[in-house]
């Protein structure tokens, strides 16, 4: 199985994804966490200088840099899935398309051009508003997590996938960290179950 963990900035991914991982892996599940981007390999070094303001990269070079790094890790996330472990993904492909979608790209393009990796079997999206993301992250932010009507339409675009999806489903990510997770550990009993 392959979960993404989707949402804003600052919404939790992260925290709830090793959670995530943790309990499967003390529930005797063998489980194998991924954040993307990936900055331990070529192109996500690159990213990391983007971010920072060291390149300047348009919307669509930006999206397919994280398209690739996803790609340079497909083989490694194909032979973990054939093998039996549950993959949790910190971000994942709905990522590029809420972010270029949100910079005006093709959200059809960005899907068809990854459509090539491990689909997700479940996407939980953590939904927090841009306010809350901001205000959980006051420095060394990154270029698009300054841009608050940026990602305004993320969260948009986050919203419309979910509701043309039918694997995905929303976390209420403004709660504590134990309320989040204990939704997530029930919603993947649920779905790990009927499996």
């Amino acid at each position: 199985m392959l979960i993404a963990i989707e949402g804003l900035d600052q919404s939790g991914k992260a925290t709830q994804a090793e959670r995530l991982r943790d309990r499967l892996r003390n529930e005797g599940i063998r489980a194998r966490l991924v954040s993307f981007p990936d900055y331990g390999t070529a192109i996500g070094e690159e990213l990391a200088r983007a971010l920072q303001g060291e390149r300047e990269y348009s919307a669509e070079v930006m999206q397919l840099l994280y398209i690739a790094n996803r790609f340079e890790r497909r083989d490694d996330l194909e032979r973990w899935l054939s093998g039996g472990l549950v993959v949790i993904c910190d971000r994942y492909i709905a990522s590029s398309v809420a972010y270029g979608e949100a910079q005006g790209l093709n959200a059809a393009w960005l899907t068809q051009t990854q459509s090539f990796l491990p689909q997700a079997d479940l996407t939980i999206w953590l939904d927090v508003s841009p306010r809350l993301a901001a205000e959980r992250k006051v420095v060394g932010r990154d270029r698009y997590e300054r841009d608050l009507a940026l990602l305004g339409r993320v969260r948009q675009s986050y919203s419309r996938q979910a509701e043309e999806q039918g694997d995905w489903v929303r976390v209420d990510g403004e709660r504590s960290k134990i309320e989040v997770a204990q939704d997530i550990f029930s919603l993947i009993g649920e779905k790990y179950s009927s499996q």
